[in-house]
């Protein structure tokens, strides 16, 4: 699937806690992980980038979904530059971009 069979690029908000393993800082109690999914829809962005971060050993709980980059625009928060560019990635490679990862600290 590419973006020239119905692909879009969905920016994605992922809660993830703690696994063995999982790479995230010692003291954190999880992290919060911004990505963009290449995906027919929204549901299907969840659910690839859900698998994609329990294959890579993280331990996914909630996924938000903030949309398209024209979803974005037209609600008034258009993606930076930068975030063109990771998302055209996404879509080029058909694949998950792990953008961000904000671990957290504390109870």
């Amino acid at each position: 699937m590419g973006a020239a069979d119905g692909a879009e690029v969905f920016t994605l908000l992922v809660e993830v806690g703690r696994k063995p393993g999982d790479g995230l800082p010692e003291a954190a109690s999880g992290a919060a992980l911004l990505c963009y999914a290449a995906a027919r829809d929204e549901a299907e962005a969840v659910r690839e980038t859900v698998a994609l971060l329990r294959t890579a050993g993280l331990a996914p709980l909630q996924a938000e979904g903030l949309g398209t980059a024209a979803e974005r625009s037209a609600a008034g928060q258009p993606p930076a530059d930068e975030e063109r560019a990771l998302m055209d990635r996404a879509a080029a490679e058909n694949a998950v971009v792990v953008a961000q990862v904000t671990p957290f600290f504390g109870d």
